[in-house]
């Protein structure tokens, strides 16, 4: 399949609202296989069609085994149409964005919640999920709705910058972030 560009923040596509997919058929799964080679290719751990251009409600989700606990599997999801339908309690923790390179914030998310979507096959699932999954796709969701992490920061202070290994060049500030330099951070 191929891997596609990942939009970064300041595209207009990644504020708007995606649309619900109406049939699951090949562009759909060429769609989610390319995603899929896009987020390998990133080293990500979940991706949104919206950050590869395209309006439509799909995200994949890609944790390693071990994680976050050492007896932990890994965890691969392709979500048609995904939607949180419970959510509860509270966990705040550092998150970034594919499409908003080497910029990290403190983002408060529920740390329980039941997802509702369907697969591939156009078949319903459910995911009940805790901690960081739960927090991967509230993420990712979010991206649906044109919702970007930086968003939901709550204490702006807790956003920063982390050069890749060598960068030495000033960060580009995030459109909706407050400007801060990695000296303060």
């Amino acid at each position: 399949m191929a891997v596609r560009p990942i939009i970064t923040e300041g595209d207009p596509r990644l504020r708007q609202k995606a649309v619900r997919i109406r049939t699951i058929d090949e562009d759909i799964r060429r769609l989610a296989q390319d995603m899929w080679d896009t987020l390998e290719a990133a080293e990500g751990v979940g991706l949104a069609a919206p950050q590869v251009g395209v309006l439509r409600r799909l995200i994949i989700v890609s944790i390693p085994a071990g994680f976050e606990h050492e007896d932990d599997p890994e965890i691969k999801l392709t979500l048609v149409n995904p939607e949180i339908i419970k959510a509860s309690g509270r966990q705040v923790g550092p998150e970034g964005c594919l499409s908003i390179p080497n910029w990290v914030g403190d983002v408060p998310r529920a740390m329980n919640v039941t997802v509702r979507a369907r697969d591939l096959q156009d078949r319903e699932v459910r995911i009940k999920a805790h901690g960081f999954l739960a927090r991967v796709l509230q993420h990712e969701i979010d991206h649906l709705d044109g919702i970007l992490f930086i968003d939901r920061v709550e204490d702006k202070s807790t956003l920063r910058y982390v050069p890749d290994e060598g960068e030495e060049a000033e960060p580009r500030v995030p459109v909706s972030a407050p400007v801060v330099s990695p000296a303060n951070t």
